[in-house]
């Protein structure tokens, strides 16, 4: 506790206060303002405050003291004639006032509780507050990154998946979308901004949004990855930022695909209990990089067909404690053995897309390094 008094009388009888009342308080004197905030430290849980001092009259001592050590417990110690001066510094910012003279030891010692336990309520409805505008930004973010499926046909089905890779993060830059567009096909599109920090998310999601405008009005795939890539040198504050794309475009009624891949690894497409790329596409280069351009592929789709989208912080994971990668193959190899292991997978496809990360995590020996998007989309049977 610090007591800043320049009156040795009135420090003393709130010294003798304090040993009656609360004998285990250790008690530091400062005679000024300006002495008090060099002898603060980690070990001080209150300061008991006089209103007059040489360096600081009136309420300025409380401001400055509120201003360098806000999460401390301040009482102030007001004249007999000065009460009103006591209300005016709680209005500032102190958790309560004492009248020299008045409060005796019990009170003393109420106070001094009863400051430091507001003070601590104080500081955790705070972070309560942080924490309730933190969630309503993720949730806001996570709806821009990971919207609802826009699809209106009852014979398609959608899963997904997301974790961040930043620890104790909600979002990253990975993306994802499925929509229906006007003309009867089915668009889905996972994508990967260089990094995972709130930066990327953002930009992510303006990548996002602008992919889904434009599977809406049916705009040409190649058209909207150059889009893509103008939004990103647009929107980008970060120098030779990029964002790698998997764009499946699907007739279902002719059961054939479209495959367009910048940068990205190639979707896998679930056969029965067969799990194989679902193109040979060597894709173009990133989005926001120069080099090849992306073209489609087109790849046929077998009855009762599933494809897997996925971002490369799935892959990119280390196959116990060697260096070697999982990989695309070790993926496909993985997602099968979990299918075999969960025949019913098509029921409860979100528990196949958690338990495929939860053993890439395992054969990386810890948790993976890059956020993972996953997005499943298959047809129903019949």
């Amino acid at each position: 506790m610090l007591l800043v008094e320049d009156d040795d009388a009135d420090a003393m009888l709130v010294e003798d206060n304090l040993a009656a009342a609360l004998p285990r308080a250790g008690v530091t004197r400062s005679v000024s303002v300006g002495d008090a905030l060099a002898k603060l430290s980690g070990g001080i849980d209150c300061v008991l405050l006089d209103l007059n001092l040489p360096d600081a009259g009136g309420l300025e001592g409380v401001r400055r003291l509120r201003e360098r050590v806000p999460q401390i417990a301040l009482i102030v110690l007001t004249g007999l004639d000065d009460e009103a001066a006591g209300i005016a510094a709680v209005e500032a910012g102190a958790q309560d006032y004492l009248v020299k003279g008045a409060a005796d030891a019990a009170r003393l010692a109420r106070s001094v509780r009863y400051a430091i336990v507001r003070r601590q309520a104080d500081a955790a409805q705070q972070q309560l507050r942080i924490a309730e505008v933190q969630a309503r930004e993720a949730a806001r973010l996570e709806r821009g990154l990971a919207p609802p499926p826009l699809v209106s046909d009852p014979s398609v089905w959608v899963a997904s998946h997301y974790r961040a890779g930043r620890r104790q993060a909600l979002l990253g830059g990975d993306f994802y979308d499925v929509v229906e567009t006007p003309s009867g096909t089915l668009r889905a599109l996972v994508g990967d901004v260089c990094g995972n920090g709130p930066d990327e998310a953002a930009i992510g999601v303006s990548l996002r949004t602008a992919w889904r405008a434009l599977a809406l009005v049916d705009a040409d795939a190649q058209l909207a990855l150059d889009t893509l890539g103008r939004v990103l040198a647009h929107e980008s504050q970060i120098p030779c930022m990029f964002a790698t794309v998997c764009v499946v475009e699907v007739d279902a009624a002719r059961g054939n695909a479209e495959v367009m891949l910048a940068g990205h690894p190639r979707p896998l497409l679930i056969d029965g209990s067969e799990v194989r790329p679902l193109s040979d596409a060597r894709g173009g280069s990133p989005v926001g990089l120069s080099g090849r351009r992306s073209v489609a592929e087109h790849a046929e789709l077998p009855a009762g067909w599933t494809v897997l989208l996925y971002s490369d912080g799935l892959i990119e994971g280390r196959v116990g404690a060697g260096a070697e990668r999982l990989g695309e193959d070790g993926l496909a190899h993985v997602l099968s053995e979990r299918i075999a292991a969960q025949p019913g997978w098509r029921e409860e496809p979100r528990d196949l897309l958690e338990g495929l990360t939860a053993r890439a995590e395992e054969l990386n020996g810890g948790a993976l390094g890059d956020d993972v998007a996953l997005l499943l989309v298959g047809l129903r049977p019949g």
